[in-house]
Order: C-alpha cells, then structure tokens, then sequence
C-alpha cells in the first residue's frame, strides 16, 4: 500500500474508499501490475503536491520511481496531464497494464493501511485476464501477508475451484503458475513498493548480503534489482 495519513471518522462511521481508476489494460497486454487500493486521498481527490492523478500516483509510493530508474524514463512527479501521458505511454509501449484487486473497500480509519480494508469488494481478475488473451503474468505489488494482493487473489480463486496455484519458486519474490482454460499464468509477489515495507526489506538476508558488499545500498536499490528482470523481459 502507497503511503500513509489518518483520519479518524464520528463513532459508527465508515469510509468506503473506492478505487478512484478503472484497470488500465492497452491492446495486446502481457503483464498485469497487480494491488489494492491507492490512498485514500485518490478517492477523496485531495492530492499532496508530487502526486500524480494516476495508478500508483502517490508520491510515498516508489514504483514509478523504480520503474523510472529500470527504464530510464525521466517521468515527472506532478499534478500535470503530462506526467499521466507519460505514464500511459510507458504501459502501452511496454505492454504493461495495471489491475488492482480491490474495487472497493470500507474503512473505520481514513489510512492507507491494507489491514484497515474491511468489507472488501474484489475485481473479477479472472474474468479479467480472459477477456485479454495476451496477458500471461501478474506482477503482485505485494505478498500473501493479510489483505495483500496476493492473498486477495488466493481469496478470489476460491470462487474457482479448479484453477490451483502452483508453486514455482518460495525464495521472494515468490512465483506460482495457474492453468486457466491452457494458457499458462505466472505470478510473481514482489516486495512491496512502499515505505511501509523497507522493514520487511531489511530483514532479508539476500538484502543483507547486499549492503554488506555495497554499503551504499539502500532498500530502493534493493526493489529495482528485484523489479528489473521481471518488468523487462
């Protein structure tokens, strides 16, 4: 999940925060960016300056700014039509789409905290990726922890009981494949793209190993690393 603020709402109210963007999917799509819910804000339209009014548009969140280093795309970081042409461009050249999980959610919190997500309404993902028959690979943006976009596409496949995950590889990022209808779909749960995870991050011994070679090293150092060979090949 993409940054943090609070807000706490009278007694017995609930926020329904609803994703503010319908999936972004162009014409031949390999690949699905997979999440939740941007913050909060992107519902309400109380953006903070370094915003972009686009998928993953929040400044506390760094998958452009992965995606930025990965590709060399020199985006902006603004409230501007440009910066989501930009991005739009990139997608549509790379033959990336995004799909979040998440349709919509209620909240006792106006946070940005996936655990705070009650009541959650998902996308038909499934429905989804056979209405796109390029598409072959869903890049989580997170793992299987509790309300993640792994965990709620495990959730959603409970309402397919013949389409089984099958695990590939258990080292992060975690890769499965499913069989759905004889096309072949890989997930891949990368380390999420946001601050609230550099805990995780620095906990891990591959990450480790890493700064312990290179002291420069930083947990967004570690992302791109991790991002790259999945995003360009």
């Amino acid at each position: 999940m993409e940054g943090f603020f609070i807000f706490k709402l009278k007694p017995n109210t609930l926020f329904k925060h609803t994703h503010p963007y319908q999936p972004f999917i162009p014409k031949g799509t390999k690949k699905l960016i997979v999440g939740t819910l941007p913050p909060p804000r992107f519902t309400t339209g109380k953006f903070k300056p370094g915003d972009v009014n686009f998928c993953y548009g929040s400044r506390d969140g760094q998958l452009w700014t992965i995606l930025d280093r990965i590709f060399n795309l020199n985006l902006k970081f603004e409230i501007t039509e440009e910066a989501i042409l930009q991005r739009k461009e990139f997608l549509q050249h790379q033959k990336i789409g995004i799909c979040d999980m998440v349709a919509y959610a209620m909240r006792e919190k106006i946070d940005a905290s996936d655990l705070g997500m009650k009541e959650v309404k998902l996308r038909n993902i499934i429905k989804i990726i056979q209405e796109h028959s390029f598409v072959d690979t869903l890049l989580f943006t997170g793992g299987n922890s509790k309300n993640g976009p792994e965990y709620f596409f495990r959730k959603h496949l409970r309402n397919y009981p013949k389409i089984q995950l099958k695990k590939v590889s258990d080292e992060v990022p975690r890769i499965h494949e499913f069989n759905l209808e004889g096309r072949i779909i890989k997930t891949v749960s990368l380390t999420a793209p946001s601050g609230a995870a550099n805990r995780a991050v620095g906990s891990m011994s591959y990450y480790k190993y890493l700064k312990q070679k290179n002291p420069e090293m930083n947990t967004l150092d570690f992302r791109v690393l991790q991002y790259e060979p999945y995003f360009k090949a």
